[in-house]
């Protein structure tokens, strides 16, 4: 009391907490519990916490290695990618041109047991065609039409025999594509992922090499930097080529609707690198 009038003090209740002795702050903020403060409170342990792991990377020794994997895939598949070109003076036949062709194209690898679906759309587009010419000695451009291009593919288990009878096919339908050959595989990422892991285990390698010749040990990973860039898995023994009639190629011994294409494509190699950082004491 004093005079007339009643002071309250706030009052919070706390449970008792005992520090040990070395464990500071951070020990004394993860074992209170004063319920009335505990979000300042939580604010202070991540802030606390966060200094603490900072003086920490300040203060740790590491190694940077970086490890490189190098393997050899030898290609399971076979991609054919074709290209159709076609110019008309209406936009809509050129349109409607470049839906004809590649139907041609689904119907002809349909009738080698693939899926219409198989048959995919690389590219498309249509540009206008402009020529140039004179008159009364001053160059003037005038419209040619509509220039379709389109860029597709099918790819399928390596076949020589197959081979052989898609490309004599592809030589004689009336779409007359110009295409170009390679092989690839058909799990690239089991193949990336075994690249990986051999420039991993090289990094580690090195790594021991390094640290026993510097009499010191190594610990806990810290960071794997990896440049997830495009890793290109496929080989191209033959440039593009326009389909003709006569195809520069040996027919096959008895088959008049086949094309030698006995060809043995080489193993793909492809490498990349990761860089591994360790602690070290």
């Amino acid at each position: 009391m004093y005079g007339n009038r009643m002071i309250q003090t706030p009052f919070v209740a706390c449970e008792s907490t005992i520090c040990l002795p070395g464990e500071g702050i951070l020990g004394w903020l993860n074992k209170t519990s004063c319920m009335a403060d505990a979000e300042p409170i939580r604010e202070i342990r991540r802030k606390t916490a966060r200094a603490v792991y900072v003086r920490r990377q300040e203060n740790m020794r590491t190694i940077r290695v970086t490890g490189k994997g190098q393997i050899r895939v030898r290609p399971d598949m076979t991609r054919i990618v074709m290209e159709i070109e076609g110019i008309t003076m209406e936009y809509s036949e050129a349109l409607r041109r470049a839906s004809v062709d590649v139907e041609q194209l689904k119907d002809l690898v349909a009738g080698f047991g693939l899926k219409r679906s198989d048959l995919k759309t690389l590219n498309f587009n249509v540009n206008t065609e402009y020529e140039s010419y004179k008159q009364n000695d001053v160059y003037r451009q005038r419209f040619v039409g509509y220039r379709v291009h389109q860029e597709l593919k099918i790819e399928f288990p390596s076949d020589h025999e197959l081979l052989g009878r898609m490309v004599y096919a592809l030589a004689h339908c009336p779409v007359r594509p110009e295409f170009r050959l390679s092989y690839t595989v058909q799990d690239p990422e089991a193949a990336k992922n075994e690249l990986l892991g051999k420039a991993v285990v090289d990094a580690r390698a090195k790594a021991l090499v390094l640290t026993q010749a510097a009499g010191v040990r190594l610990r806990e990973i810290q960071n794997i930097d990896y440049s997830w860039g495009e890793i290109n898995l496929e080989v191209r023994p033959m440039d593009r080529m326009l389909m003709a009639d006569a195809m520069p190629m040996k027919a096959m011994a008895g088959a008049s609707d086949s094309y030698d294409m006995d060809m043995e494509p080489d193993d793909i190699e492809i490498s990349d690198t990761v860089t591994v950082i360790w602690e070290i004491d």
